[in-house]
Formats: structure tokens, sequence, C-alpha cells
């Protein structure tokens, strides 16, 4: 499932989803600097990260889902399992959420732009090829 060349190994592993090589954003996962900034285009095979303005503008609503669900997942949690009272489990559902907004922002986008990208193997090596004969004439 989470193999190179599905949606999900793209998602998960912030992966530009054409190549599957590039990476989408400029630092890491869990980095709190430059959590929002990404590549214009991929590294490894040049695929246009921002194809139009306000393309990810769908990508609010996939996060909007996940945010919902990471709530109310970890409030039942905090409170039923654990047996925590109501406050203290909605103050540890804000440590949960400030913790984990990058990388669901940055999930969702990548969710978003994998709807319209389909995984392309070869795509390296057209660009790189490309790239060679636009440099010999």
């Amino acid at each position: 499932m989470l193999q190179k060349g599905s949606k999900s190994y793209s998602i998960f592993y912030l992966k530009c989803p054409r190549c599957h090589e590039g990476e989408m954003f400029e630092t890491g996962s869990w980095s709190f600097k430059k959590s929002f900034d990404m590549h214009q285009r991929c590294p490894k095979c040049n695929l246009n990260y921002f194809p139009e303005p306000g393309y990810y503008y769908g990508s609010m609503f996939i996060s909007y889902i996940w945010l919902a669900w990471v709530s109310l997942l970890s409030v039942m949690f905090f409170h039923w399992y654990l047996k925590l009272d109501e406050i203290l489990a909605y103050a540890l559902l804000i440590l949960v959420v400030a913790i984990n907004f990058v990388y669901i922002f940055r999930i969702s986008r990548l969710m978003w732009i994998n709807m319209h990208v389909k995984y392309d193997p070869h795509a390296i090596e057209r660009f790189q090829q490309h790239a060679m004969e636009s440099q010999k004439g």
C-alpha cells in the first residue's frame, strides 16, 4: 500500500505525484520553519506544482475533514478511554492539532494534487532527455 507507484506513497511521504522522487516541500514533515513553502516545480521531473492560481483551494476542504476526524478521535480517546475530564481533553486536543497541523496541511495538498496527476515511472528519464535535447539545439 505504501509502495512506490501508489497514491498513498506520494501522499504520506510528501513526494511528487508524477515521479515519486522529488520533494514537494522545502523542509521536512515536522519542521515549523518554512512550514508552508513548496517548491514551484519538482526538482526531479519538473512537474509544475502550481498549475493555476488558487489550485489548492480544494485541499482546504480535505484539511477540514482531516482536522475534524483528528479532533473527534482525540477527544474521544482522551475523555472516554483515558477518562480525563473534558477541559483537559480539549486542552490536549489543542496540543495535538498544534503539533500536527503542518503535516495535515501538507498531506491535504498532496491528496488534492494526486487526484489530478498520475504516476509516471519514466517521468524523470523523459525530463532529462528533453533537457539534453534542448541544450543541443
